[in-house]
């Protein structure tokens, strides 16, 4: 029986084509079981930064084999982005945790294979929530779960002893708040299209309200409901449980709440491709409001509060609108990974605003 593409899965666009030839030698030589097969390309829908294919290898040495393949986009890139080595060197560490990653099977850093560095994993079938509504899911209770799920997980994540598992050089160790803002400042300067008062006003606040709390643990950097698979049983229904925890590109060693901060951004906002809970009336649904996701946490966690909130949600909105600004700088030069690129102009925009009005500060002051 012939493997049967994901439905969220397409032809690969023109600019993010792959040698299906030249992969299946790669994997021939790499990924055990994959000798001898012939291998079938699709691309993910979703993904606006590193773009991800589903690849079928039907008749190897192992039998049919369904992986994901995760490469770096083509053309210029911005110093230090797009890090898939990171990605594949932090899901090998947390093979031996309780956090669910897929099984990473091998990396390549020669660009002559598919144009780019990739590294490819084991395929996870499970269910993706793309709308925080979880408008599929049947009752209040079963969304309450899943919720509670996902902040679990996160705790889970926070908890890992990072040393224990090889990943003491990941990142530096405090200073982690002030680092970012530097970082994503440079960044959002150097995809600049053209002049945002909010992000200016922003990024000056930023940087002068740095928090005193400096801890640090593993964190993810873009913890949110649709970068997690969860199980599905043998009648097709979802369960709130998580097998899989996606998408590490910007994981590092950090601030533990600036990770909680951006899994709660979703009571913020309504992004193009992302949704979100803003104006949603979530106690008819069943999802818990936001202090009762902080509140589960500290539970989790073992802390008693959390200190600068408004800091560290605007300071989240900030790094997804700079992040939104290069994908919008992608999209004017044609490689950006999806087709909806264009509409992340305006969400820098709302995105900064919503940050300023989060922090008292307002659009266009020099804070």
């Amino acid at each position: 029986m012939p493997l049967t593409p994901p439905a969220n899965s397409r032809p690969p666009r023109e600019a993010h084509r792959i040698d299906e030839a030249a992969l299946a030698t790669w994997l021939g030589e790499h990924v055990e079981g994959c000798r001898g097969g012939t291998v079938t390309v699709q691309q993910f829908k979703g993904g606006q930064s590193n773009p991800t294919y589903w690849v079928g290898v039907t008749g190897g040495a192992g039998g049919d084999m369904e992986l994901v393949l995760r490469k770096k986009p083509p053309g210029k890139l911005l110093p230090s982005a797009h890090a898939i080595e990171r990605e594949y060197q932090v899901m090998r560490a947390l093979a031996a945790t309780d956090v669910p990653v897929p099984n990473a099977l091998g990396l390549c850093e020669d660009e002559s294979v598919v144009g780019t560095p990739f590294f490819v994993m084991q395929f996870v079938r499970g269910k993706i929530h793309w709308d925080p509504t979880l408008p599929e899911v049947g009752t209040k209770e079963e969304r309450t779960a899943i919720y509670r799920e996902y902040v679990r997980a996160l705790a889970a994540l926070h908890r890992v002893d990072y040393e224990a598992v090889g990943l003491s050089s990941y990142g530096k160790v405090g200073g982690y708040v002030a680092r970012q803002v530097d970082r994503w400042s440079k960044q959002y300067e150097a995809s600049r299209t053209g002049d945002v008062a909010a992000m200016e006003a922003l990024m000056t606040w930023l940087r002068s309200r740095t928090p005193d709390s400096d801890d640090t643990s593993l964190i993810h950097g873009d913890y949110r409901l649709d970068n997690m698979m969860f199980a599905v049983d043998a009648a097709g229904k979802t369960e709130p449980r998580v097998i899989a925890i996606v998408d590490w590109e910007l994981s590092t060693l950090g601030h533990p709440i600036s990770d909680l901060a951006y899994a709660c951004m979703g009571y913020h906002i309504n992004v193009p491709g992302r949704g979100g809970l803003a104006g949603v009336d979530i106690a008819s649904l069943g999802i818990p409001t936001e202090d009762e996701l902080v509140a589960e946490y500290c539970h989790l966690t073992n802390r008693a509060k959390i200190a600068d909130w408004p800091y560290f949600m605007a300071f989240g909105l900030f790094r997804l609108a700079a992040i939104a600004q290069g994908v919008y700088k992608r999209s004017l030069q044609g490689n950006a990974s999806s087709d909806d690129a264009g509409a992340y102009e305006f969400a820098v925009k709302m995105l900064s605003e919503l940050a300023c009005n989060i922090a008292g500060v307002a659009p266009g002051s020099h804070a």
